[in-house]
């Protein structure tokens, strides 16, 4: 039995060959996992702004510039933590080490057969979901074992879907993030008419977050962005 491993993951393929492209789309897609596609460092910095990936997977060689300059912009910005694999036609040894020392997590060079590029990616996942035992901003403390958050030490009796968005909203402060998006992300399946459900849950995280020097806005057209008051 075929088993698909992407579970609804989110991948940004960032590569300038149509024919590369479009099979990475198709066996990814096989495999269960969702693509957003880039055939240039602009429409990348586009796509990952709209909708953050769980991986890239990213050439280097590309028509408007180096991808080694691109992920060194991830690498210091705020999608810092998202896995990169390199996959590219330059194979040197010094090229290998140049791309993994400037922040690469794998490296792979054409031609190459696409489970392992699979095997990669997957190994990538499953590295990047060790999370930490508790998570710190400002003065929100998130207990990830347990699923508690606390204000300066204080429990603030959160529900596991309220637990969820606080937990997304922190690690994506002061910015926009859709609302359908979230909603498929907290609650596991589309959104479709059921809209009422994340903002009662917002609104519920809202009243819970008074007094904690932050708040969650929202925008018309952007979505929902966490930010100072």
């Amino acid at each position: 039995m075929n088993v698909k491993t992407g579970k609804g993951k989110l991948i940004l393929l960032v590569e300038d060959n149509e024919k590369i492209m479009r099979g990475n789309q198709r066996l990814f897609g096989l495999e269960g996992f969702e693509t957003m596609a880039a055939l240039t460092l602009c429409a990348a910095r586009t796509s990952i702004v709209a909708r953050k990936p769980d991986a890239v997977i990213l050439d280097i060689m590309l028509p408007d510039g180096s991808g080694l300059d691109f992920m060194q912009e991830l690498r210091t910005g705020e999608h810092t933590g998202i896995p990169i694999l390199l996959l590219t036609g330059l194979t040197t040894p010094e090229d290998i080490i140049r791309g993994l020392t400037a922040g690469g997590d794998d490296y792979l060079t054409k031609p190459y057969d696409f489970s392992i590029l699979l095997a990669r990616v997957e190994a990538l996942l499953r590295r990047a979901q060790r999370v930490p035992e508790t998570i710190t901003k400002d003065r929100f403390t998130l207990d990830m074992t347990a699923s508690v958050a606390m204000l300066d030490g204080v429990d603030l009796l959160l529900t596991q879907k309220e637990f969820a968005l606080l937990l997304i909203f922190i690690q994506n402060p002061v910015r926009f993030i859709d609302g359908e998006y979230l909603y498929e992300k907290v609650w596991h399946k589309p959104q479709m008419a059921d809209a009422n459900a994340l903002k009662s849950t917002i609104k519920r995280l809202r009243s819970k977050m008074e007094g904690s020097g932050w708040q969650i806005s929202w925008s018309r057209g952007e979505g929902y962005c966490l930010e100072k008051e």
